[in-house]
């Protein structure tokens, strides 16, 4: 199994590691350009009083009748020994054979030194040469040569040379300094980096484990919402999913216990009718009775099944429509007929002013149907006894438009939004599944219509069904 890879450990790789990176190659980069500067200031400095120096000297040489007398020898070591920055650095008079003569320094002139920059002055085309580098002592130092225009072979070129230790540690304690700065970057970035990532880390490890509770049937489980940033969004929508989640689970549940219920009423009555026939065997009477009852709760049974049936079609996307050329009218009436008697065995009046006309859509014939069915029966339902149920019809030039009104108990603004949905019951008393409705406005929408409901709470319910009429190339 792969190890996992967090937030963290992302993080820290490339964004944590990015900013080290650059922060070193910055302070490289720093540190190159000190040096170069450091390095070219006391560079400048020597070549100055290099400058200085050669002037003089040539000076006092063309001044003399030769050039090699004992005067100019006299002035050229007076220079030297006078040299009043010997405390910075050193200067030497070289000859022609490339040996030192005399030093600044006042010590017996060695033949040890290592002098590349006197190589570099002879092969210049300037006279000029420069060494930064190591002694054989081991310390570090920066030389500058010159060679005198003057031919005379005892003082062939000046030299000054110092040390560059007091740079180097001028320069390494800037160094300690940016580096110092550079470290408390990082630290101050790792720790702001990390609490950041633990604000995100620690909702989404909440909502990982809230996650597997809801899994596990848990609905009740929320995070705290304590930022307004997309964090705090996703909290909010992970709170709203959970509630959402509940809902249907109580939805589903009020759901199976209504099924059951209804399911479980006329199976009873086909029941006792059943025991009522077999210890009445000669009673016709009873027979017949209990026949028609047993005929009427299989019915019921039956439609019940199919309603069932068609909402797994559209929950599956198996739904599927025969459409055909139809009277939307002469279907509306049949099922008017149809629960005429209901409503009058149940003391409602059923009004419907027949129309006359024919008006053609295109559709289902036994879907529009059984919309019609499903939206007067529930008017019949949920109508007060002795109420009214209102069936009326309107035609556009576009549009066949049917309302069924009932001034039942209505519905509350509050659950009006949610009558349309799958299992829900406005009313829990009142026998149905709760899905009759939500499969009428698919059956509706399929149709390239609108199913929309209004409702005053203890008044009236409306819904008003909406058809296209079929195009005169349809019909």
């Amino acid at each position: 199994m792969a190890r996992r890879t967090t937030i963290a450990n992302r993080w820290f790789l490339k964004s944590f590691s990015a900013v080290v990176i650059v922060l070193v190659l910055l302070d490289i980069v720093l540190y190159c350009v000190f040096r170069s500067y450091f390095y070219s200031t006391v560079e400048q400095t020597l070549r100055s009083e290099l400058n200085v120096i050669s002037t003089v000297l040539t000076r006092y040489y063309n001044s003399s009748s030769t050039g090699s007398g004992t005067n100019y020898s006299n002035e050229v070591r007076n220079t030297v020994e006078s040299f009043t920055k010997k405390d910075r650095m050193e200067l030497m008079m070289i000859n022609s054979e490339g040996k030192v003569v005399i030093t600044s320094s006042g010590f017996e002139p060695s033949n040890s030194y290592d002098m590349p920059d006197y190589d570099y002055a002879v092969k210049d085309a300037g006279g000029i040469g420069t060494y930064s580098g190591y002694q054989s002592n081991g310390e570090k130092v920066m030389a500058v040569t010159s060679l005198l225009e003057t031919g005379n072979t005892n003082y062939n070129a000046v030299r000054v040379i110092t040390s560059l230790s007091k740079v180097d540690k001028q320069l390494g304690i800037i160094m300690i300094f940016i580096i110092a700065i550079s470290g408390a970057i990082i630290i101050l970035m790792l720790v702001l980096g990390l609490y950041f990532i633990q604000s995100i880390v620690m909702p989404l490890r909440q909502i990982s484990v809230n996650a597997r509770k809801i899994a596990k049937g848990d609905f009740g489980v929320h995070i705290e919402e304590k930022t307004d940033d997309e964090l705090g969004e996703l909290c909010r929508v992970f709170n709203y999913m959970a509630d959402e989640l509940e809902n249907s689970e109580n939805i589903k549940n009020d759901f199976i216990s209504s099924v059951s219920h209804e399911l479980r009423t006329p199976l009873t009555a086909i029941k006792g009718w059943s025991e009522t026939i077999a210890t009445s065997p000669g009673d016709k009477e009873v027979t017949k009775k209990g026949m028609n009852v047993i005929s009427e709760e299989s019915e019921r049974l039956s439609n019940m099944v199919e309603e069932l049936l068609d909402f797994s079609r559209i929950q599956g996307g198996r739904f599927n429509l025969n459409k055909a050329n139809m009277d939307v009218f002469a279907e509306l009436t049949d099922a008017v007929i149809i629960y005429s008697e209901k409503a009058r065995q149940e003391n409602k009046t059923l009004l419907y002013d027949e129309p006359q006309e024919i008006v053609t859509i295109f559709g289902d014939r036994n879907r529009i149907r059984q919309v019609f069915i499903n939206i007067i029966d529930n008017a019949i339902k949920y109508s007060a006894a002795y109420g009214h149920i209102i069936v009326a019809t309107a035609v556009t030039d576009k549009a066949v438009i049917i309302t069924v009104e009932d001034d039942g108990c209505g519905i509350a603004s509050s659950d009006l939004t949610k009558v349309k949905a799958k299992f829900y019951k406005a009313n829990s008393t009142v026998r149905g599944s709760g899905i009759g409705l939500a499969v009428a406005d698919e059956i509706v929408a399929a149709h390239d219509g609108t199913l929309e409901i209004e409702s005053e709470l203890g008044r009236y319910t409306r819904v008003v069904i909406t058809l296209p009429v079929a195009k005169k190339d349809e019909q």
